[in-house]
């Protein structure tokens, strides 16, 4: 398959006869935006450079460098990206796809899984189904089910006036106004917002609006802000409670986690020619 500048394939991936279809990409874009559609078969979207967002049915997916979003067959997704984006874009048959994740994840990549994506990307659309490519296939499948799944995810109300607060607070994510000051700007007692967001997104608010901050915050330093930055842009009084904040939520400091994503995607890497 060629590399696109577009997140659409040339041939409808649903239509070709094979268990895995999949492409590189190299986008150079101010912005792009995939509206509400959804494939047959289920797709893996991995990010080499750049970061996407994804909106999958009842939750909101971010998917930084060396990382890849699981979408299952049949799930109603829309993409967003900014900047320049390369990566590889799989599209995998359900039948074929025993031991995969049931539900929408990100997945952390392992070279080897970042290989072989690249491998089945140089094949022809109408690959053999037998030999070489029948077990390149097999292995990515192996791989993808192996895969870690990132706690990168944020699962978004469906309710109107929860989704006005969460539009609010990502155009303003330094505001740290209390949970009452917030349902009083959707004109809901605290006691309500409190209990349509557990019902909903099965979170309190005070973690939900964590991971707000924690996918914000790695969006940013995904384009190259500073961790002092990102404690000022996000309300944070310095930049240790931030990084405290963040280790205890993944386990690790803002600096490891990303050291870690960008390892295998740095500019000079053997194989950033691929994409």
């Amino acid at each position: 398959m060629p590399i696109l500048d577009s997140l659409e394939a040339e041939n409808d991936p649903d239509e070709v006869p094979r268990p895995v279809v999949a492409f590189g990409l190299a986008l150079a874009t101010p912005g792009l935006e995939l509206g509400p559609h959804r494939h047959r078969k289920a797709q893996l979207l991995l990010t080499l450079r750049g970061v996407l967002t994804c909106e999958v049915e009842s939750g909101l997916w971010l998917v930084p460098p060396n990382c890849a979003i699981w979408i299952p067959g049949g799930a109603l997704h829309a993409i967003k990206a900014s900047g320049t984006i390369e990566g590889y874009n799989a599209f995998i048959e359900p039948a074929d796809g025993i031991g995969l994740p049931a539900s929408c994840c990100t997945v952390a990549v392992a070279p080897l899984l970042r290989e072989l994506l690249v491998r089945a990307a140089s094949l022809p659309v109408d690959y053999p189904e037998s030999g070489r490519e029948s077990h390149l296939v097999t292995l990515l499948l192996d791989e993808v089910a192996a895969a870690p799944v990132e706690q990168l995810h944020l699962p978004m109300p469906a309710n109107e006036r929860l989704r006005r607060i969460i539009e609010m607070m990502i155009a303003d994510p330094a505001d740290r106004g209390t949970m009452a000051s917030w349902a009083r700007r959707a004109g809901l007692s605290e006691r309500s917002l409190a209990r349509i967001l557990t019902r909903e997104t099965g979170m309190s608010f005070g973690r939900w609006r964590q991971q707000l901050a924690i996918l914000l915050a790695l969006q940013w330093m995904a384009k190259g802000a500073s961790v002092q930055q990102v404690a000022l842009d996000l309300g944070y009084e310095s930049a240790g409670s931030f990084v405290t904040m963040f280790r205890k939520a993944l386990g690790t400091t803002p600096g490891r986690y990303m050291s870690t994503l960008r390892r295998t995607a740095e500019p000079g890497d053997d194989d950033s020619s691929h994409v």
